[in-house]
């Protein structure tokens, strides 16, 4: 049984990565932290929509596109492999676990210190007790996510996992994962061409439309019906799509498509929030323009390109490992920002730069940090001894 856990390890082990889908999730990664900067600024002075870089939420959504597109790439043929080298729903899960567990775990606990730094009190001032932090802590580790008004809802505001805010989306991820392994890879090139299809019309419907009267599509992260229904469709369909991308991918060779995907992201993101017009919620429409139409161009580019020169490749290499410690443990610190922008009522970038510069440099610090000294040994050592 060993032998054939090991054989099977370096099996799906073999296929090469896609260094430029690496490099773009870091820069996806990077955005959304910059985005969450000036959602700061908006929050501290209670405005909405976020100005400055309004459309950073996007990359969340590119995640999921690259996530069913990988998975779909790495796993798919590998079901029905040898028997050495086969893959199960048991080791499938334990590798997904590996990978994503134990920086959520470490999330939970930078969450809990820079909460307690905070001095245990809610947005509106409301004492939170030690208890009830380290309850939400231990249901934080083990990934149970709180209801709006649960008592280890200790921020107040609503948020599934209130310690660390962006973990919602892993647990949109987790039940993607579990889709895939249990259903969705079972499906024929056509069947998975209807559920693409299905969810992408109601997810257009519901960004369009404006279902959930937030003027854009950043649902998912409290446990509300029209939140975990948006969060369902904004998981499901990007990951989907992805998947069938990648079942029907052959390369088209577009020289420097690392640099300008990058840039295109960029600009993507930077657009500012579009105001309906004539009962036509133009917002929605710029959002699926970007989901349906260029994140998949995006993807397909980038997995069809490679890098040519020593700097891009280690630039790659590095983002790619970075992308997800930094997204899971930036927000933590973002909690520290936003309760200085509030108490010193600063509103604007250019009050607030050096914070700020300070700020990024503290979350990617960390992120490194958590990386080579925890995340990768651990999971070093859960791949040895999780059998």
């Amino acid at each position: 049984m060993e032998k054939g856990v090991r054989s099977s390890a370096a099996y799906l082990d073999s296929k090469p990565h896609y260094a430029l889908l690496d490099g773009l999730r870091g820069v996806a990664a990077l955005m959304v932290v910059w985005y969450h900067v000036f959602e700061g600024f908006a929050f501290a002075e209670g405005t909405s929509p976020v100005e400055g870089f309004n459309h950073g939420y996007l990359g969340v959504d590119f995640f999921f596109m690259l996530s069913g597109f990988v998975i779909s790439y790495a796993y798919d043929d590998r079901w029905q492999a040898s028997s050495a080298a086969k893959l199960t729903v048991g080791s499938f899960f334990r590798r997904r676990l590996i990978r994503l567990h134990p920086m959520l775990v470490m999330g939970a606990l930078i969450g809990c210190v820079t909460y307690l730094l905070q001095g245990c009190v809610q947005w509106d001032g409301t004492e939170v007790s030690l208890g009830r932090v380290l309850l939400a802590l231990l249901l934080a580790l083990f990934f149970i996510p709180a209801w709006p008004g649960a008592s280890y809802d200790v921020r107040g505001n609503g948020e599934m996992f209130p310690l660390n805010g962006p973990s919602w989306s892993l647990f949109f991820e987790y039940i993607g994962n579990i889709v895939y392994a249990l259903l969705l890879r079972r499906l024929s090139n056509c069947t998975l061409a209807g559920v693409v299809l299905a969810t992408g019309i109601a997810w257009a419907y519901f960004a369009v439309a404006d279902v959930s009267a937030y003027g854009m599509v950043g649902v998912g992260w409290t446990l509300d019906t029209m939140n975990l229904i948006g969060g369902m469709l904004r998981m499901m369909f990007p990951f989907t799509l992805g998947m069938l991308m990648a079942r029907h991918f052959k390369p088209i060779r577009v020289r420097g498509i690392f640099w300008i995907s990058s840039a295109l992201l960029c600009m993507l993101f930077a657009v500012p929030y579009i105001p309906a017009m004539a009962g036509v919620h133009l917002n929605g429409v710029y959002e699926m323009v970007c989901i349906m139409l260029v994140f998949p161009c995006i993807v397909w580019l980038a997995a069809s390109g490679a890098t040519t020169d020593r700097f891009s490749s280690g630039m790659c290499n590095w983002l790619g490992n970075l992308s997800y410690p930094l997204y899971i443990v930036h927000y933590p610190v973002m909690y520290l920002f936003y309760a200085w922008l509030i108490d010193n009522k600063v509103y604007t970038l250019s009050e607030a730069w050096p914070m700020v510069v300070g700020i990024c440099a503290v979350n990617v610090l960390l992120a490194q940090v958590c990386l080579k000294c925890y995340d990768e040994p651990v999971r070093r050592w859960l791949a040895r001894h999780w059998k």
